[in-house]
């Protein structure tokens, strides 16, 4: 786990396969911003495949979010193609013969936390990329 997370105390994590609905299984909160990190799991094997975050952070310093918070994000929210993950998802695990995905979400701006979504998927990001040389396989650009 990245350190920048440690601090998040509302956060949980869900899995994945093609054969599961992404609507029955993601658990992420309907009414809070963050981030998420998407893993590629094969046996004992973890990959990062992806960072996300939704939120945005106005002048005033509020919170503006989209209805529906990480969990809309993480279900409907577009990638691959102009459609939803739940339906994008199980398409692309088949085509990369993906076993399952391991999804840990994170709730990075509430009452108790003010940490503006997209500075800890930057942070995360640039660690990786420092690590790895390249962003995460399912990260187009950031």
């Amino acid at each position: 786990m990245y350190k920048e997370l440690k601090k998040f105390k509302i956060k949980n994590q869900f899995s994945f396969s093609t054969d599961d609905s992404l609507d029955e299984v993601c658990n992420a909160t309907e009414n809070g911003s963050g981030i998420f990190l998407v893993y590629a799991v094969d046996g004992e094997e973890k990959e990062l495949i992806m960072v996300s975050s939704t939120g945005t952070i106005q002048n005033d310093g509020t919170l503006k979010s989209k209805n529906g918070g990480l969990f809309d994000k993480i279900v409907n929210g577009h990638q691959f193609a102009k459609t939803g993950r739940k339906y994008s998802w199980p398409a692309q695990m088949k085509l990369e013969k993906i076993e399952r995905l391991e999804v840990y979400w994170y709730e990075t701006f509430n009452e108790k936390n003010k940490v503006i979504p997209t500075f800890i998927e930057g942070q995360i990001l640039q660690n990786f990329l420092d690590e790895n040389a390249k962003l995460p396989r399912w990260n187009v650009a950031f």
